[in-house]
């Protein structure tokens, strides 16, 4: 099929630069690259080299794939991702996934910058993901299935791994990492940021954070029978009797000074795999 064919060229392009064999798939999210930083990296590509890949048109993301050791494991380390919004289709936006599910990769770890509804959630949080609401009005694997990459019908009973959010849970405690809670994410197209209405009925709805990404790649990492963790830095406040104007300035500031615990919350967990 099309899209095996495409995952094909991309992988032989990547062996090509590499014979690196990922563990482990890394998203960075807004204002979240500097990790990348830490990778003893192999090899870095650009995005725009890769086969088929698209270009990361948003401002904090490098686009810059990196391959290489992380805290003891082989990681696929992307910094920075694509966005519904910026145009691309859903199965654009997932590729990556596909990619380094092919490599070898059989763990997830998402990050992104997200706002919460929850009062008890407050700017410079983190969260662990412990289930979505996709409220994208499309999905990644609408259309023709290929069963050499997942079912048709993929179970979404556990789409964030309890092992491993109890596994971060251990860490923040182990570090006396602060503010890291469990929480539920809605996602939605964007790129604009939503009402107070809307935030309002994401609070009734049982959501305590909003997304404008990640959930299509967790789908597709699911769909390829890997095993996800998400973490979220809540960057802003979106409390509906509360609310006031949010800019990129300050989320981005509010992700750069959270970035150290996220590096430190992140670098325990892949210490407690390396172990395993």
């Amino acid at each position: 099929m099309k899209l095996r064919e495409q995952i094909r060229e991309a992988v032989e392009f990547i062996r090509s630069k590499t014979s690196l064999e990922p563990e482990i798939g890394i998203i960075l999210g807004t204002g979240m690259g500097a990790m990348a930083n830490e990778v003893q990296s192999d090899v870095v590509i650009d995005y725009r080299d890769i086969p088929h890949f698209p270009v990361s048109t948003v401002e904090s993301h490098a686009g810059k794939l990196h391959l290489g050791t992380f805290v003891g494991k082989r990681v696929f380390m992307m910094q920075g991702r694509f966005h519904y919004y910026e145009g691309y289709t859903m199965q654009q936006v997932t590729f990556p996934v596909r990619v380094m599910r092919a490599l070898g990769a059989r763990t997830l770890i998402v990050m992104n910058a997200v706002g919460s509804m929850n009062p008890l959630i407050p700017p410079g949080s983190l969260v662990l993901v412990q289930d979505h609401i996709n409220l994208m009005g499309d999905n990644p694997l609408i259309g023709p299935n290929d069963d050499e990459l997942g079912p048709r019908f993929p179970d979404m009973s556990e789409p964030y791994n309890r092992e491993l959010i109890a596994l971060a849970e251990r860490v923040a405690l182990e570090k006396q990492i602060p503010n890291v809670h469990r929480g539920i994410m809605v996602a939605v197209t964007g790129p604009n940021l939503e009402t107070a209405a809307e935030y309002r009925m994401f609070q009734r709805i049982g959501a305590d954070i909003v997304t404008m990404s990640t959930v299509p790649e967790v789908i597709v990492a699911v769909h390829g029978g890997m095993k996800v963790l998400a973490i979220s830095t809540v960057t802003d406040a979106c409390l509906p009797d509360a609310l006031e104007p949010a800019s990129l300035e300050k989320i981005l500031k509010v992700a750069a000074e959270t970035e150290p615990r996220l590096t430190k919350l992140v670098k325990g967990v892949l210490e407690k795999l390396a172990e395993q």
